[in-house]
């Protein structure tokens, strides 16, 4: 099997490609948020990978094109932004101030987590990244001699649980302005929550699209200083 995948320069796209599109059909026809598309996807082709046999170097290589894609869908998403600019003009401290709030959050329940449960810093500064895009959360894992491989597993997982979480969360605690629930989904949960922001609403697209970047840079410098707490 990893012969014939080796072999084949596009057969990890479709595998890929067709593990998503088996997670879209079974959410909407079972219509629940636990049957997410991504996290579908990737069980399922975790699955085939164990069954065949197949080592995830072989089917990384194959699969390697759909990355190419990730640069061009990154951008892609300051299109709602910027459809929203007024709104930013508007509101831009309370975003700001309220993207701040989000990243202390979120370094500050990995340092009380980790002190909890007795981590290592190792493991420590390998978390603290967990709720920004990969490419930034990779580099400070890097960085601070954290375990870059679990960072990026730990960041996938964040998404995920964002994607799926994110709406109902918002319902349970009366979240209703556009605006909040965009800064708290895309500060939270990077680009796998942005895409859920963007079904729910422009407004809330839009403004998890700004919070990846602004949150991605705080988290760089506020990892930087949480480092030294442990």
């Amino acid at each position: 099997m990893n012969l014939v995948i080796a072999n084949s320069a596009y057969i990890g796209v479709f595998l890929t490609l067709g593990a998503y599109f088996a997670g879209v059909l079974l959410q909407k026809k079972c219509r629940l948020a636990i049957f997410n598309p991504l996290m579908i996807g990737i069980v399922l082709v975790i699955a085939v990978l164990l069954m065949g046999r197949i080592d995830y170097d072989v089917y990384s290589e194959s699969a390697n094109y759909i990355s190419y894609l990730l640069t061009p869908a990154t951008v892609c998403l300051a299109i709602p932004l910027y459809q929203q600019i007024e709104s930013l003009k508007k509101n831009w401290i309370a975003i700001f101030a309220g993207i701040t709030s989000g990243v202390l959050a979120s370094l500050g329940s990995v340092l009380g987590l980790c002190l909890l449960f007795g981590f290592t810093h190792e493991q420590y500064v390998t978390l603290l990244p967990k709720s920004i895009t990969t490419a930034i959360g990779m580099g400070i894992s890097d960085e601070l001699g954290g375990i870059v491989t679990i960072t990026v597993a730990v960041i996938i997982i964040t998404g995920l649980i964002g994607n799926i979480l994110a709406e109902n969360i918002c319902r349970l605690f009366k979240i209703d302005e556009p605006i909040a629930k965009g800064i708290a989904i895309g500060t939270s949960s990077h680009a796998m929550g942005t895409a859920k922001a963007i079904e729910i609403g422009e407004i809330e697209g839009a403004m998890s699209s700004l919070s990846i970047a602004v949150s991605g840079l705080i988290t760089v410098v506020g990892a930087m200083i949480f480092a030294n707490f442990m």
